[in-house]
C-alpha cells in the first residue's frame, strides 16, 4: 500500500492543503474499525516557510526555526549563493501572528538567522519555553530576554511530550576540515518528538546525511522525517551542499521505507540551490512521489 494517500481540503487561514499519511507507516483499516484519532495520536505538521515547521504533537504545538521577516528584510548571507539576493525571498504565507497562535513552545536547532530571525525575537513572548542544542545557544537567546530557555539533553518531556536530540553537520566533512569553516557555521541539532499511541516525527535540521542521522532513524525508528533539502551552497564548495538535497531524500525514502518523508527549506531563502519544482521532478522521475511530501507554504499535514 503506498504512504501517503494526499487528500487536499480547506483549512482555516485560506485555502490550505491537507495532506493525510497513510499506508504501511500507519494504520491501513477503514475508519470504521478503528477508534477515531484524537488529540493525544494525531500528528498536525504545517510547513509555514523555509524550515519554519508548526507542530501540533501529542495535544501540544511546537513552533520549529522561526524565521518570521517580512520578505526581503535583511540581505543575503555573504560568501553564498544567489548572495545578491535579499532575504527571505517570499513573505510568510500569513501573519506572524497567526504563525504563533497556539505555539506553547519553541524550537531552535540552531542560531543561523535563517533558523531565529530578529523579527521572531521581538515576536515571541519573553516567556515562551524555548528549547536549544547547547549552553552557548541558551546563553544567546537568555541574553535577548527570553526568561524560559531549556538545553535539551539526549531526552527531556515537555507536557508530556518526549523531545530528543539528535545530532548532525551544517556541511560536509571536507568544510568541516578548516578550523575557522567549521567555528563559523557551528553546531547543529535535529529533535525527536515522540508520545504514547502518537506516530514518531525526526526533524533532521541543517544536516548533511551523516551516521548521526542514520543512528536516529535505528534508534527512534520515526513514521515521519522532516528533512531540509534545499542544498545550500557555500562559495567556492558549490560541490559540497551545507543540507541536504534530492538524493537526500531518496536515501531517506530506502532507509525508511515505512516512513513518511516530508521535504521543506527550500525556495525561501537566496543560497537554496534546490526548488520544490526540482524535487517534486526528481521525486517523481524515481517513483517515490507517494513517500515524499513537498508542502506549499502555510500547506498543512496531517499523520
Amino acid at each position: 500500500m503506498k504512504v501517503l494517500n494526499v487528500l487536499r481540503a480547506s483549512v482555516a487561514l485560506g485555502s490550505i492543503g491537507m495532506l493525510v499519511a497513510c499506508g504501511t507507516a500507519y494504520s491501513g483499516n477503514s475508519a470504521s474499525s478503528v477508534p477515531a484519532p484524537t488529540a493525544a495520536t494525531v500528528v498536525q505538521l504545517q510547513q509555514i516557510r523555509n524550515a519554519t515547521v508548526k507542530i501540533d504533537f501529542a495535544g501540544t504545538t511546537f513552533l520549529v526555526d522561526p524565521m518570521l521577516s517580512a520578505k526581503g528584510a535583511f540581505p543575503g548571507f555573504p560568501n553564498t549563493y544567489r548572495s545578491e539576493l535579499r532575504n527571505p525571498l517570499v513573505d510568510l504565507p500569513f501573519t506572524a501572528d497567526q504563525v504563533l497562535e497556539s505555539v506553547e513552545a519553541v524550537v531552535v536547532t540552531h542560531t543561523h538567522t535563517d533558523h531565529w530571525d530578529e523579527a521572531a525575537q521581538k515576536r515571541i513572548p519573553k516567556n515562551m519555553p524555548i528549547f536549544v542544542q547547547n549552553d552557548l545557544d541558551a546563553k544567546t537567546i537568555r541574553g535577548q530576554g527570553f526568561k524560559d530557555v531549556r538545553v535539551l539533553q539526549d531526552t527531556t518531556t515537555f507536557n508530556g511530550v518526549k523531545l530528543s536530540k539528535t545530532g548532525g553537520q551544517h556541511g560536509t566533512d571536507l568544510w568541516f576540515a578548516d578550523p575557522a569553516r567549521s567555528e563559523g557555521m557551528g553546531p547543529v541539532m535535529g529533535v525527536v518528538f515522540s508520545a504514547p499511541k502518537a506516530k514518531t516525527v525526526y526533524v533532521a535540521g541543517d544536516t548533511v546525511w551523516r551516521p548521526e542521522v542514520d543512528q536516529a532513524l535505528k534508534t527512534h525508528k520515526p513514521d515521519v522525517i522532516v528533512l531540509n533539502t534545499g542544498s545550500a551552497l557555500m562559495s567556492g564548495f558549490e560541490e559540497h551542499p551545507i543540507i541536504m538535497g534530492k538524493q537526500d531524500a531518496l536515501q531517506a525514502a530506502k532507509a525508511a521505507p515505512k516512513a513518511a518523508i516530508v521535504a521543506v527549506h527550500m525556495d525561501s531563502v537566496n543560497h537554496m540551490s534546490l526548488s520544490r519544482k526540482e524535487l517534486r521532478a526528481f521525486v517523481q522521475e524515481q517513483k517515490i512521489q507517494d513517500r515524499v511530501a513537498i508542502p506549499a507554504d502555510g500547506e498543512t499535514m496531517k499523520f
